[in-house]
């Protein structure tokens, strides 16, 4: 089990699955980033990138056109 917990990593009304989705994409770049400088890492990159988001070195970004779209889901 990973740690910090979820609700630690999600905040100001983030979803679980936006924090999900976060931190693969951070995950992806920090394992792409030792491939390009043929660098090894102790801990798996997913680990590393849970941490990054945990100490709010990384944050979720929602683009403002996703947002206007839910909201008007269910409007006439």
């Amino acid at each position: 089990m990973l740690r910090p917990a979820m609700n630690q990593i999600a905040t100001h009304g983030e979803s679980y699955y936006s924090v999900v989705i976060g931190v693969a994409k951070r995950a992806r770049e920090i394992a792409d980033e030792l491939a390009e400088n043929n660098l090894t890492l102790e801990e798996k990159p997913v680990k590393t990138a849970v941490d990054e988001f945990a100490a709010r070195k990384f944050s979720i970004v929602e683009d403002p056109a996703v947002r206007a779209s839910k909201s008007s889901e269910g409007t006439v």
